[in-house]
């Protein structure tokens, strides 16, 4: 026994002399000059900390916030939570369909194959038998789960309107995206407006694109939820029959309805008017008057995938909208308040989740769940205390590790430390907005079992330069 913990001392003793060196010339690289770095890594068998360099410091996570937010959903609601959509009749208005939403962001999304439309088919045939063609119908969107404050207050302008920022709401719809899709064969004339896949009723454009020969998309949409003008700046590729870019849907259940009330018809079903609950939202909320509306009859109920599914998505992907909703959801499933807001009710319960697992949240500055607001903040200590408290003390351990991409082989982590020691045996998230590179996770190979939080904000060199750097330093590990 002594002797097995003799060699167990020397291996941790071997490897913290040959981290410093390695943290040295990290630090010492060109491309991180005048930058602000951050790094902890800590031994998973024993907690101890292996090598540290301002680990306690405040950095901007980028997308390694979303380990933040999918870590307290799984551990809040379990791998197999699902959300469900439910269609019903009005109990005060027998002609009126309930769409009620329940914040599924997966509803019509592209991020598991398939017919992305096909359950507006299957909901249109379930209601056919029961909805009578001779009689006029309603349809009503119940989409005011999360309130309509769908993005960040802290979002910037530059974001806003971008697929990238789509608000999350208590109705969302083919990833809550949409393409712009134009004709860039006239070279001597802006690009061509064609059509958006979805048609979305009223969707306006001030088109300032230019062309570029270089074959990059440096187009960009921008705007406002709920407001049908969009601008749409930069430059894309000439020469082209069909070339598209991805913008924000302004109001997901209005399009839902539109769309759903369309595949009602071809069922025979005489849909005479779609709304929203957004049109009585604030009314409602100012007057504490009850929902206007009462369910009755349950016609179909539509479930998600399990959350297990939606947390490796979100994170091997690094989807923004999945993030935003699931930060909403613990939110809304800690209070019922209609009038609070989700998203400050997610974050307030994150703070309060993490410091009663004696995770330090001090450092933890939450605007959002997905770490797009520049205004988000945390630790690299923090970071790494919410990964080993995942892997060592929660029950859902291998759920949340396998939600994490593998090093050099998928999702945003497909180049990094491919074709070396480690491909395969780093799940990490990645994150990385302007200035900000950082990764955080897992390293297991065999006995070498460690969280490591790596984060470089205000670089100045290539960001290749910094992805190489931080990769070298996790070589030495």
């Amino acid at each position: 026994m002594k002797r097995i913990y003799f060699l167990f001392l020397s291996f941790f003793f071997i490897t913290l002399v040959n981290a410093q060196p390695a943290l040295h010339q990290l630090l010492n690289n060109p491309a991180l000059k005048h930058a602000s770095v951050g790094v902890h890594v800590v031994n998973l068998n024993t907690g101890r900390t292996v090598v540290s360099h301002d680990a306690e410091k405040s950095l901007t996570p980028a997308s390694t916030m979303k380990l933040v937010t999918t870590a307290t959903a799984l551990e809040l609601l379990g791998p197999d939570f699902r959300y469900k959509t439910i269609l019903a009749l009005d109990a005060d208005m027998p002609k009126r369909i309930l769409v009620i939403g329940s914040g599924d962001p997966t509803l019509g999304s592209e991020a598991f194959g398939g017919n992305p439309k096909q359950f507006l088919s299957d909901w249109a045939v379930k209601l056919a038998s029961r909805c009578a063609a001779k009689d006029v119908w309603q349809l009503y969107v119940v989409d005011n789960l999360f309130g309509y404050d769908g993005i960040s207050p802290e979002w910037t302008w530059i974001d806003m309107g971008n697929y990238y920022a789509a608000g999350a709401y208590g109705i969302s719809v083919f990833d809550n995206t949409y393409r712009l899709y134009f004709d860039t064969t006239d070279r001597n004339s802006c690009p061509k407006i064609l059509r958006t896949d979805p048609e979305i009723k009223g969707l306006t454009f001030a088109n300032s694109l230019s062309l570029n020969s270089s074959g990059s998309d440096n187009g960009y949409i921008f705007g406002v939820p709920f407001s049908n003008e969009r601008i749409v700046r930069g430059d894309i590729p000439a020469g082209r029959n069909s070339f598209s870019i991805k913008g924000d849907i302004p109001d997901p259940g209005q399009l839902l309805g539109d769309v759903f009330a369309d595949y009602l018809r071809r069922e025979g079903i005489n849909v005479e008017s779609v709304q929203t609950a957004r049109t009585d939202y604030i009314s409602r909320i100012c007057s504490r008057t009850a929902e206007p509306y009462s369910a009755g009859e349950v016609l179909h109920e539509h479930l998600s995938r399990p959350l297990s599914d939606i947390i490796r998505e979100t994170n091997v992907e690094s989807n923004n909208h999945y993030a935003e909703h699931l930060i909403r959801t613990v939110g809304r499933n800690r209070s019922l308040n209609m009038s609070s807001d989700a998203l400050k009710e997610g974050i307030d319960y994150v703070t309060r989740f993490w410091k009663s697992k004696n995770v330090d949240p001090e450092a933890l500055n939450m605007e959002d769940g997905c770490g797009l607001a520049p205004q988000d903040a945390v630790s690299p200590d923090f970071l790494t205390g919410l990964l080993s408290y995942m892997y060592t003390k929660s029950s859902y351990k291998d759920t949340f590790f396998d939600s994490l991409p593998k090093a050099g082989e998928e999702g945003t982590l497909t180049y990094f430390l491919d074709k070396t020691k480690y491909q395969g045996k780093i799940h990490a998230k990645s994150g990385s907005i302007g200035g900000v590179q950082c990764y955080a996770g897992y390293l297991i190979d065999g006995n070498k079992k460690y969280a490591f939080s790596i984060m470089v904000n205000k670089f100045n060199g290539a960001r290749s330069e910094v992805r190489s750097a931080i990769e070298k330093f996790l070589l030495s590990l």
